[in-house]
Protein backbone atom coordinates (compact mmCIF):
# COMPACT_ATOMS: atom_id res chain seq x y z
CA UNK A 1 0.00 0.00 0.00
CA UNK A 2 3.15 2.38 1.00
CA UNK A 3 4.34 1.70 -2.34
CA UNK A 4 1.24 2.02 -4.65
CA UNK A 5 0.04 5.22 -2.58
CA UNK A 6 3.71 6.77 -4.15
CA UNK A 7 1.30 6.84 -7.58
CA UNK A 8 -2.47 6.36 -6.36
CA UNK A 9 -4.68 7.45 -4.02
CA UNK A 10 -5.44 4.85 -1.41
CA UNK A 11 -8.18 4.13 1.14
CA UNK A 12 -8.61 1.63 3.40
CA UNK A 13 -11.02 -0.39 5.18
CA UNK A 14 -10.18 -3.21 7.69
CA UNK A 15 -10.82 -4.89 10.75
CA UNK A 16 -8.95 -3.99 13.73
CA UNK A 17 -8.08 -6.20 16.77
CA UNK A 18 -8.89 -6.42 20.34
CA UNK A 19 -5.56 -5.77 21.19
CA UNK A 20 -4.86 -2.49 18.82
CA UNK A 21 -5.24 1.02 19.65
CA UNK A 22 -7.30 1.78 16.98
CA UNK A 23 -7.02 5.91 16.89
CA UNK A 24 -2.99 5.15 16.53
CA UNK A 25 -3.50 2.63 14.06
CA UNK A 26 -5.95 5.21 11.87
CA UNK A 27 -2.91 7.86 12.23
CA UNK A 28 -0.29 5.47 11.39
CA UNK A 29 -2.32 4.63 7.90
CA UNK A 30 -3.05 8.13 6.99
CA UNK A 31 1.02 8.77 6.35
CA UNK A 32 0.29 6.34 2.82
CA UNK A 33 -3.88 6.75 2.89
CA UNK A 34 -6.51 9.25 2.22
CA UNK A 35 -9.08 7.62 4.13
CA UNK A 36 -8.72 5.54 6.61
CA UNK A 37 -12.35 3.36 7.89
CA UNK A 38 -11.55 0.62 11.21
CA UNK A 39 -14.27 -0.92 12.35
CA UNK A 40 -13.24 -3.20 15.87
CA UNK A 41 -13.04 -6.88 15.46
CA UNK A 42 -14.56 -10.05 17.21
CA UNK A 43 -11.71 -11.62 19.96
CA UNK A 44 -9.94 -14.45 18.07
CA UNK A 45 -9.87 -16.10 21.63
CA UNK A 46 -12.28 -17.11 23.98
CA UNK A 47 -15.91 -18.47 24.94
CA UNK A 48 -17.39 -16.51 21.79
CA UNK A 49 -15.29 -18.09 19.10
CA UNK A 50 -15.92 -21.62 20.75
CA UNK A 51 -19.25 -20.84 20.71
CA UNK A 52 -19.22 -19.99 17.03
CA UNK A 53 -17.25 -22.76 15.77
CA UNK A 54 -19.74 -25.02 17.20
CA UNK A 55 -22.61 -24.14 15.70
CA UNK A 56 -20.61 -23.51 12.09
CA UNK A 57 -20.39 -27.28 12.24
CA UNK A 58 -24.22 -27.43 11.52
CA UNK A 59 -24.39 -24.51 9.14
CA UNK A 60 -23.25 -24.79 5.12
CA UNK A 61 -20.91 -21.20 5.75
CA UNK A 62 -17.57 -22.08 7.05
CA UNK A 63 -16.78 -20.65 10.70
CA UNK A 64 -14.80 -18.09 8.94
CA UNK A 65 -17.55 -16.77 6.74
CA UNK A 66 -19.60 -16.51 10.01
CA UNK A 67 -17.16 -15.41 12.34
CA UNK A 68 -16.41 -12.14 10.06
CA UNK A 69 -20.19 -11.15 9.11
CA UNK A 70 -20.42 -8.20 11.20
CA UNK A 71 -23.49 -5.39 10.23
CA UNK A 72 -21.31 -2.83 11.13
CA UNK A 73 -18.26 -3.66 8.53
CA UNK A 74 -20.89 -3.42 5.44
CA UNK A 75 -22.25 0.05 6.60
CA UNK A 76 -18.64 1.44 6.74
CA UNK A 77 -17.96 0.05 3.29
CA UNK A 78 -21.60 1.17 1.90
CA UNK A 79 -20.06 4.70 3.09
CA UNK A 80 -16.85 4.56 1.88
CA UNK A 81 -17.89 2.93 -1.74
CA UNK A 82 -20.76 5.59 -2.32
CA UNK A 83 -18.79 8.54 -1.21
CA UNK A 84 -16.02 8.03 -3.11
CA UNK A 85 -15.43 6.89 -6.72
CA UNK A 86 -12.65 3.75 -6.89
CA UNK A 87 -11.11 2.19 -10.13
CA UNK A 88 -10.19 -0.80 -8.33
CA UNK A 89 -11.41 -2.59 -4.86
CA UNK A 90 -8.57 -4.62 -3.65
CA UNK A 91 -9.70 -7.50 -0.97
CA UNK A 92 -6.65 -8.66 0.53
CA UNK A 93 -5.29 -11.01 3.21
CA UNK A 94 -7.42 -14.12 1.62
CA UNK A 95 -11.46 -14.74 0.89
CA UNK A 96 -12.57 -13.41 4.32
CA UNK A 97 -13.74 -10.35 3.19
CA UNK A 98 -15.49 -11.53 -0.24
CA UNK A 99 -18.90 -11.69 1.12
CA UNK A 100 -19.22 -8.33 1.60
CA UNK A 101 -20.97 -5.99 -1.00
CA UNK A 102 -18.34 -4.08 -2.46
CA UNK A 103 -18.93 -3.33 -6.61
CA UNK A 104 -20.77 0.22 -5.93
CA UNK A 105 -20.19 3.65 -6.43
CA UNK A 106 -21.38 6.78 -6.32
CA UNK A 107 -24.45 7.76 -8.48
CA UNK A 108 -23.03 8.62 -12.35
CA UNK A 109 -19.59 6.81 -12.09
CA UNK A 110 -18.03 4.14 -13.42
CA UNK A 111 -18.41 0.70 -10.51
CA UNK A 112 -14.95 -0.51 -9.77
CA UNK A 113 -13.02 -3.46 -10.82
CA UNK A 114 -12.59 -6.07 -7.98
CA UNK A 115 -9.45 -7.86 -7.20
CA UNK A 116 -8.92 -10.45 -4.89
CA UNK A 117 -5.16 -11.21 -3.41
CA UNK A 118 -4.74 -14.62 -1.98
CA UNK A 119 -2.23 -14.49 0.36
CA UNK A 120 -2.84 -18.83 0.57
CA UNK A 121 -5.16 -20.79 -0.54
CA UNK A 122 -7.25 -21.30 2.92
CA UNK A 123 -8.99 -24.66 1.74
CA UNK A 124 -5.92 -26.22 0.93
CA UNK A 125 -4.02 -24.86 4.48
CA UNK A 126 -6.79 -25.58 6.55
CA UNK A 127 -7.42 -29.40 4.77
CA UNK A 128 -3.62 -29.27 5.40
CA UNK A 129 -4.16 -28.99 9.10
CA UNK A 130 -7.04 -31.22 9.13
CA UNK A 131 -4.68 -33.95 9.44
CA UNK A 132 -2.49 -32.16 12.62
CA UNK A 133 -2.60 -31.53 16.27
CA UNK A 134 -5.91 -32.01 19.07
CA UNK A 135 -8.43 -33.94 17.92
CA UNK A 136 -10.82 -30.98 18.30
CA UNK A 137 -8.61 -29.37 16.08
CA UNK A 138 -8.72 -32.19 13.52
CA UNK A 139 -12.57 -32.68 13.49
CA UNK A 140 -13.29 -28.39 13.20
CA UNK A 141 -10.91 -28.57 10.34
CA UNK A 142 -12.28 -31.73 8.36
CA UNK A 143 -16.24 -30.38 8.42
CA UNK A 144 -15.07 -26.88 7.72
CA UNK A 145 -12.18 -26.99 4.61
CA UNK A 146 -14.96 -28.08 2.40
CA UNK A 147 -17.19 -25.13 3.17
CA UNK A 148 -13.79 -22.95 2.82
CA UNK A 149 -13.42 -24.38 -0.57
CA UNK A 150 -16.67 -23.77 -1.90
CA UNK A 151 -16.55 -20.13 -0.64
CA UNK A 152 -13.37 -19.61 -2.41
CA UNK A 153 -13.78 -20.84 -5.26
CA UNK A 154 -16.93 -19.08 -5.99
CA UNK A 155 -14.54 -16.23 -5.09
CA UNK A 156 -12.16 -17.17 -7.70
CA UNK A 157 -15.37 -16.92 -10.25
CA UNK A 158 -16.96 -13.76 -9.02
CA UNK A 159 -14.18 -11.70 -9.09
CA UNK A 160 -12.09 -9.85 -12.09
CA UNK A 161 -8.87 -11.02 -11.16
CA UNK A 162 -7.21 -13.09 -8.62
CA UNK A 163 -3.44 -12.45 -7.11
CA UNK A 164 -1.51 -15.44 -5.59
CA UNK A 165 2.03 -15.18 -3.65
CA UNK A 166 3.11 -18.21 -5.81
CA UNK A 167 2.95 -20.18 -8.81
CA UNK A 168 2.29 -23.24 -6.96
CA UNK A 169 -0.96 -21.36 -5.35
CA UNK A 170 -1.99 -19.79 -8.75
CA UNK A 171 -1.99 -23.42 -9.90
CA UNK A 172 -3.86 -25.09 -7.84
CA UNK A 173 -6.93 -22.48 -8.30
CA UNK A 174 -6.66 -22.61 -12.07
CA UNK A 175 -7.42 -26.24 -11.60
CA UNK A 176 -10.77 -25.40 -10.13
CA UNK A 177 -11.66 -22.41 -12.37
CA UNK A 178 -9.40 -23.08 -15.66
CA UNK A 179 -10.35 -19.51 -16.88
CA UNK A 180 -9.28 -17.67 -14.20
CA UNK A 181 -7.54 -13.99 -14.68
CA UNK A 182 -4.80 -14.38 -12.32
CA UNK A 183 -1.08 -13.15 -11.55
CA UNK A 184 1.65 -13.91 -9.17
CA UNK A 185 2.70 -11.19 -7.39
CA UNK A 186 5.16 -12.45 -4.59
CA UNK A 187 5.27 -11.06 -1.47
CA UNK A 188 7.81 -8.48 -0.76
CA UNK A 189 9.27 -6.71 1.96
CA UNK A 190 10.65 -2.89 2.62
CA UNK A 191 14.49 -3.74 1.52
CA UNK A 192 14.77 0.19 2.75
CA UNK A 193 13.92 -1.00 6.24
CA UNK A 194 15.54 -4.38 6.88
CA UNK A 195 18.97 -4.08 5.35
CA UNK A 196 21.81 -4.51 7.53
CA UNK A 197 23.19 -1.50 9.78
CA UNK A 198 26.32 -0.53 11.01
CA UNK A 199 24.60 0.08 14.43
CA UNK A 200 23.36 -3.45 14.82
CA UNK A 201 24.53 -5.95 17.22
CA UNK A 202 26.91 -8.43 15.85
CA UNK A 203 26.21 -11.80 16.30
CA UNK A 204 28.37 -14.34 18.18
CA UNK A 205 27.84 -17.17 16.17
CA UNK A 206 25.62 -19.43 18.02
CA UNK A 207 22.28 -18.01 18.49
CA UNK A 208 19.75 -19.69 16.25
CA UNK A 209 16.37 -17.70 15.83
CA UNK A 210 12.55 -18.29 15.52
CA UNK A 211 10.30 -15.40 14.83
CA UNK A 212 6.92 -15.36 13.77
CA UNK A 213 3.27 -15.43 15.34
CA UNK A 214 3.30 -18.23 17.54
CA UNK A 215 -0.38 -18.70 17.87
CA UNK A 216 -0.82 -19.35 13.89
CA UNK A 217 -0.92 -23.15 13.92
CA UNK A 218 1.49 -23.71 11.16
CA UNK A 219 4.08 -21.60 12.71
CA UNK A 220 3.20 -23.47 16.03
CA UNK A 221 3.53 -27.03 14.48
CA UNK A 222 6.70 -26.47 13.11
CA UNK A 223 8.51 -25.03 16.07
CA UNK A 224 7.57 -27.39 17.81
CA UNK A 225 8.79 -29.84 15.52
CA UNK A 226 11.90 -28.27 15.82
CA UNK A 227 12.02 -28.28 19.34
CA UNK A 228 10.97 -32.21 19.22
CA UNK A 229 12.95 -33.60 16.65
CA UNK A 230 15.62 -31.54 15.69
CA UNK A 231 16.72 -29.08 18.40
CA UNK A 232 18.12 -31.94 20.53
CA UNK A 233 20.59 -32.81 17.77
CA UNK A 234 21.97 -29.52 18.13
CA UNK A 235 22.30 -29.04 21.35
CA UNK A 236 24.43 -32.19 21.63
CA UNK A 237 26.86 -31.02 18.81
CA UNK A 238 26.94 -27.86 19.73
CA UNK A 239 27.31 -27.36 23.38
CA UNK A 240 27.25 -23.42 22.82
CA UNK A 241 24.11 -23.56 20.60
CA UNK A 242 21.45 -21.09 22.25
CA UNK A 243 17.91 -20.87 20.47
CA UNK A 244 16.16 -17.98 20.93
CA UNK A 245 11.63 -17.69 20.11
CA UNK A 246 10.57 -14.40 19.26
CA UNK A 247 6.78 -13.46 18.40
CA UNK A 248 3.60 -13.10 19.52
CA UNK A 249 1.38 -14.80 21.55
CA UNK A 250 3.85 -17.49 22.71
CA UNK A 251 1.76 -20.62 24.24
CA UNK A 252 2.05 -22.53 27.00
CA UNK A 253 3.81 -25.38 25.50
CA UNK A 254 6.26 -23.03 24.02
CA UNK A 255 6.87 -21.10 27.17
CA UNK A 256 7.39 -24.36 28.99
CA UNK A 257 10.70 -24.60 26.86
CA UNK A 258 12.41 -21.53 28.34
CA UNK A 259 15.47 -22.27 30.22
CA UNK A 260 19.34 -21.90 30.14
CA UNK A 261 19.72 -22.30 26.41
CA UNK A 262 16.60 -21.80 25.13
CA UNK A 263 14.67 -18.15 25.54
CA UNK A 264 10.63 -17.23 24.79
CA UNK A 265 11.12 -13.55 24.54
CA UNK A 266 7.62 -13.04 23.07
CA UNK A 267 6.44 -9.83 21.08
CA UNK A 268 9.38 -7.07 20.27
CA UNK A 269 9.38 -3.46 19.32
CA UNK A 270 11.35 -4.11 16.44
CA UNK A 271 13.14 -7.64 15.51
CA UNK A 272 16.08 -6.21 13.58
CA UNK A 273 18.41 -6.11 16.04
CA UNK A 274 17.29 -9.63 17.27
CA UNK A 275 17.70 -10.75 13.49
CA UNK A 276 20.91 -8.78 13.16
CA UNK A 277 22.23 -10.98 16.42
CA UNK A 278 21.27 -14.44 15.23
CA UNK A 279 23.78 -16.53 13.38
CA UNK A 280 21.29 -18.64 11.58
CA UNK A 281 17.19 -18.31 11.16
CA UNK A 282 15.05 -20.79 10.82
CA UNK A 283 11.80 -21.51 9.07
CA UNK A 284 10.25 -25.41 10.16
CA UNK A 285 7.43 -25.11 8.81
CA UNK A 286 5.51 -28.65 8.04
CA UNK A 287 2.40 -26.83 6.53
CA UNK A 288 1.37 -23.99 4.68
CA UNK A 289 0.71 -22.41 1.47
CA UNK A 290 1.65 -18.53 -0.15
CA UNK A 291 5.29 -17.47 0.67
CA UNK A 292 7.04 -16.59 4.07
CA UNK A 293 7.84 -12.84 5.31
CA UNK A 294 9.93 -14.53 7.66
CA UNK A 295 12.41 -16.01 5.28
CA UNK A 296 11.97 -12.69 3.24
CA UNK A 297 12.87 -10.18 6.11
CA UNK A 298 15.54 -12.26 7.37
CA UNK A 299 17.01 -12.53 3.53
CA UNK A 300 16.64 -8.79 3.40
CA UNK A 301 18.99 -8.75 6.84
CA UNK A 302 21.53 -10.55 4.91
CA UNK A 303 21.40 -13.44 7.21
CA UNK A 304 21.44 -16.95 6.36
CA UNK A 305 18.07 -19.25 6.36
CA UNK A 306 17.49 -22.75 6.70
CA UNK A 307 14.30 -23.79 6.20
CA UNK A 308 12.31 -26.58 4.73
CA UNK A 309 10.55 -26.78 1.53
CA UNK A 310 7.04 -26.20 2.65
CA UNK A 311 8.37 -23.24 4.65
CA UNK A 312 10.53 -21.85 1.12
CA UNK A 313 7.81 -22.41 -1.09
CA UNK A 314 6.99 -19.90 -3.62
CA UNK A 315 10.26 -18.25 -3.43
CA UNK A 316 13.06 -18.37 -6.26
CA UNK A 317 15.87 -19.48 -4.03
CA UNK A 318 18.41 -21.88 -5.08
CA UNK A 319 19.33 -24.51 -1.77
CA UNK A 320 23.27 -24.11 -1.20
CA UNK A 321 23.46 -20.79 -1.98
CA UNK A 322 20.58 -18.19 -1.47
CA UNK A 323 19.51 -20.91 1.17
CA UNK A 324 19.87 -24.00 3.13
CA UNK A 325 16.75 -26.57 2.89
CA UNK A 326 15.98 -29.83 5.08
CA UNK A 327 12.87 -31.49 5.61
CA UNK A 328 13.76 -34.42 8.05
CA UNK A 329 14.94 -33.72 11.54
CA UNK A 330 19.03 -34.98 10.79
CA UNK A 331 19.31 -33.34 7.61
CA UNK A 332 17.88 -29.91 9.03
CA UNK A 333 19.76 -30.39 12.25
CA UNK A 334 22.99 -30.91 9.90
CA UNK A 335 22.26 -27.67 8.10
CA UNK A 336 21.94 -25.42 11.33
CA UNK A 337 25.14 -27.43 12.54
CA UNK A 338 26.98 -25.88 8.83
CA UNK A 339 26.00 -22.27 9.49
CA UNK A 340 27.35 -22.18 13.40
CA UNK A 341 30.12 -23.73 12.12
CA UNK A 342 30.77 -21.98 9.21
CA UNK A 343 30.61 -18.72 9.47
CA UNK A 344 31.99 -17.47 5.71
CA UNK A 345 28.79 -19.99 4.52
CA UNK A 346 26.85 -18.17 6.69
CA UNK A 347 28.04 -14.71 5.38
CA UNK A 348 27.67 -15.82 1.53
CA UNK A 349 24.78 -17.24 1.90
CA UNK A 350 23.33 -13.80 3.40
CA UNK A 351 24.86 -11.81 0.90
CA UNK A 352 23.24 -13.78 -1.58
CA UNK A 353 19.61 -13.50 -0.03
CA UNK A 354 19.60 -10.27 -0.03
CA UNK A 355 20.48 -10.14 -3.36
CA UNK A 356 17.58 -12.51 -4.51
CA UNK A 357 15.12 -10.00 -2.30
CA UNK A 358 16.22 -6.82 -4.06
CA UNK A 359 15.97 -8.10 -6.93
CA UNK A 360 12.37 -9.98 -7.26
CA UNK A 361 10.85 -9.27 -3.67
CA UNK A 362 11.02 -5.35 -2.94
CA UNK A 363 7.54 -3.65 -2.08
CA UNK A 364 8.40 -1.45 -5.48
CA UNK A 365 8.76 -4.19 -7.36
CA UNK A 366 5.97 -5.91 -6.20
CA UNK A 367 3.57 -2.89 -6.88
CA UNK A 368 4.37 -2.24 -10.15
CA UNK A 369 3.74 -6.34 -11.10
CA UNK A 370 0.29 -5.35 -9.24
CA UNK A 371 -0.35 -2.40 -11.41
CA UNK A 372 0.43 -4.05 -14.49
CA UNK A 373 -2.17 -6.81 -13.83
CA UNK A 374 -4.54 -4.54 -12.69
CA UNK A 375 -4.78 -2.00 -15.40
CA UNK A 376 -5.11 -5.32 -17.47
CA UNK A 377 -8.75 -5.78 -15.97
CA UNK A 378 -12.11 -5.06 -17.86
CA UNK A 379 -13.51 -2.26 -16.44
CA UNK A 380 -17.35 -3.57 -15.39
CA UNK A 381 -20.35 -2.21 -16.59
CA UNK A 382 -22.80 0.21 -14.55
CA UNK A 383 -25.50 -3.14 -13.86
CA UNK A 384 -22.31 -5.01 -12.87
CA UNK A 385 -23.64 -7.03 -9.64
CA UNK A 386 -20.05 -8.04 -7.82
CA UNK A 387 -19.87 -10.21 -4.87
CA UNK A 388 -22.00 -9.47 -2.12
CA UNK A 389 -20.94 -9.47 1.65
CA UNK A 390 -17.90 -10.40 5.36
CA UNK A 391 -13.98 -11.00 6.11
CA UNK A 392 -10.81 -9.74 7.22
CA UNK A 393 -8.10 -7.15 5.86
CA UNK A 394 -9.95 -5.57 2.84
CA UNK A 395 -8.03 -2.05 1.34
CA UNK A 396 -9.13 -0.33 -1.88
CA UNK A 397 -7.25 1.57 -4.29
CA UNK A 398 -8.27 4.82 -6.37
CA UNK A 399 -5.67 4.57 -9.40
Amino acid sequence: MKALAQRHEISAAAFVGPDLDARASTQAMLEYCRNVVLVRARPWEGLGKRLLQARSLFSRQSFEKRFYAQPAFQRALDDLLTTNAYDVVIVSAGIFLTQYHLRQGPPGNSLPRLALDEHNVEFDLQRQMAAMGHFVRRFHNSANWPKLQREEVEAWRDFDGVTFTSAHDESRARAFVPSLRSAVIPNAVDVRYFHPRPGDPSPDGRVVLFFGAINYYPNLDGLLFFLNDVWPRIAESDPRARLKIIGQHPTPEILAWQGNRIEVAGAVDDVRPHLAAAAVIIAPLRLGGGTRFKILEAMAMAKPVVSTTIGAEGIDATSGSDILIADTPGDFAAAVGRVLDDPELGRQLGQNGRALVERGYSWDAAARSLERFLAELPVPDATSAGPSSPNRGHRSSRE
